[in-house]
């Protein structure tokens, strides 16, 4: 039973033997209406004054750390993962996202280039974000085992968040769908509607969750420097 329910994360899509769902992650770019690509037009100006409202928060938390161009990275982020995560909600469509396969290796490069750049160029400030500002002499090795422990599992609890809100969703859905079949007109009707609304949950999940991602890299990115 539990194997046929992970089994919709995991669909045999393939040609001559090769693996096929992956290519899921660029169908995003089909789904883009050809009049983006006409400027003006008011999907360019939507999409430019979303990035463009990201970009100033982005800046906002890097504070001194801002130079041109280093908000790119995190716009970016935030939108493959987006389109992923929106993509996953179409029927027979592979949810890369719900895999830690694809989240641990976009969380995982991130995070390791954070620290080598931080404890190479400002190691003095790296060692002295480990112990608090306040904290008494006594429980400073404790701090330190903490801070070090909490800062080497970011990029799991950063893929695993990812990971785990996206398959929530899914599953829920499809439990609830498995049950169809055994209920009247009246309960189908019921149950449309509870899917329905969970479709609309979901969707602002998707969201929600590359917004997040987005923004706690940008926070790790802050505290290196």
């Amino acid at each position: 039973m539990m194997s046929n329910l992970f089994s919709i994360f995991d669909p045999s899509t393939n040609l001559m033997n090769m693996s096929l769902n992956w290519i899921s992650t660029m169908l995003g770019i089909l789904f883009i209406p050809y009049s983006f690509w006409l400027i003006p037009n008011r999907h360019y100006y939507f999409w430019n004054f979303i990035l463009q409202k990201l970009h100033n928060e982005f800046k906002t938390l890097l504070k001194n750390n801002y130079f041109q161009g280093s908000t790119f990275i995190f716009i970016s982020m935030f939108s493959f993962i987006l389109f992923n995560n929106f993509l996953g909600l179409f029927p027979y469509i592979f949810t890369s996202t719900s895999h830690l396969t694809l989240s641990l290796s976009i969380s995982l490069p991130l995070w390791m280039s954070f620290m080598i750049y931080g404890w190479i160029n400002n190691s003095q400030h790296m060692f002295i974000h480990m112990i608090p500002q306040g904290t008494p002499p006594i429980l400073m090795p404790f701090m330190v085992l903490i801070e070090t422990i909490s800062n080497i599992i970011r990029p799991g609890t950063l893929a695993v968040r990812l990971t785990a809100n996206m398959i929530a969703g899914h599953l829920l859905m499809t439990l609830l769908s498995g049950t169809g079949p055994n209920m009247n007109h009246y309960m189908i009707m019921m149950l449309i509607l509870i899917q329905v609304l969970l479709l609309i949950l979901e969707s602002a999940v998707a969201i929600i969750q590359s917004y997040v991602i987005a923004i706690l890299s940008t926070l790790y990115s802050s505290e290196v420097n």
